[in-house]
């Protein structure tokens, strides 16, 4: 399951106050539920970019309005005003910290490195095949939200929602081809940003197809990589997954 560990890893260094890993993998890989897991098992601060544009923007700071009128505009915000969002609330955040959702190519990894390094990435590899078919398995019922998977929640009548009976509805992002677009562009732009931290001794990766299994290898490798935090003896996590 455990493809790589970096090597030297920063958190062989000293113990520091932050210790910041970054969390990639694909849409519908499970990089959700195991960022849940890590916050809940290490008591990791989950930053993810979405979460820290949409506060800044809250707090009616320069940069958040200059990220608001872009994104108002339809634009992009542009690489350097998200490593001035993402920096910002590295250093002021403390502790275990897990980012997740930027950098996402290897010239923004260079960017933030220049202000707040990172010191691990835990990198899942699930194959595309198998997120294609979870992210292509999903319905909707679009009044209410309510998701369903013929995988592993599936309605009880086929095509109708449990509760009012209605039709359900494929959003066009988990139709199939849409699925795999997204996919190999994934792929392709990620490629880069995972050579990068290759390159730099930080990157983990972790292999397989359940979340669960995967993350007993993800556990067992933090055991013996993460700093213990400041007054701790051990580095254990504190619940099973």
């Amino acid at each position: 399951l455990l493809r790589s560990a970096p090597s030297p890893l920063r958190s062989c260094r000293p113990a520091r106050r932050r210790f910041v890993s970054l969390i990639m993998g694909p849409p519908g890989g499970g990089k959700g539920t195991i960022s849940k897991w890590l916050v809940r098992d290490y008591e990791f601060s989950h930053l993810s970019s979405g979460d820290i544009l949409r506060r800044e923007i809250e707090r009616g700071s320069a940069i958040g309005r200059e990220a608001e009128a872009l994104v108002s505009a339809g634009s992009l915000v542009p690489d350097e005003v998200m490593v001035q969002l993402v920096s910002k609330h590295l250093v002021e955040t403390k502790g275990r910290i897990l980012l997740d959702g930027f950098p996402r190519t290897a010239v923004q990894a260079e960017r933030l490195e220049a202000t707040v390094r990172v010191d691990a990435v835990i990198s899942l590899e699930v194959p595309l095949e198998v997120v294609a078919g979870r992210l292509s398995n999903r319905w909707v019922h679009a009044p209410s939200g309510r998701t369903y998977a013929y995988d592993f929640n599936p309605p009880t009548v086929h095509g109708k929602d449990d509760l009012t009976g209605e039709p359900l509805v494929q959003r066009e992002d988990d139709k199939i081809e849409t699925v795999w677009k997204r996919l190999r562009d994934y792929d392709a732009r990620t490629k880069p940003l995972a050579d990068f931290y290759a390159a730099a001794g930080l990157l983990a990766s972790f292999s397989g197809t359940e979340s669960k299994v995967i993350y007993v290898a993800v556990r067992t490798w933090l055991d013996q990589h993460l700093p213990p935090r400041d007054g701790s003896a051990g580095d254990e996590a504190t619940s099973a997954a």
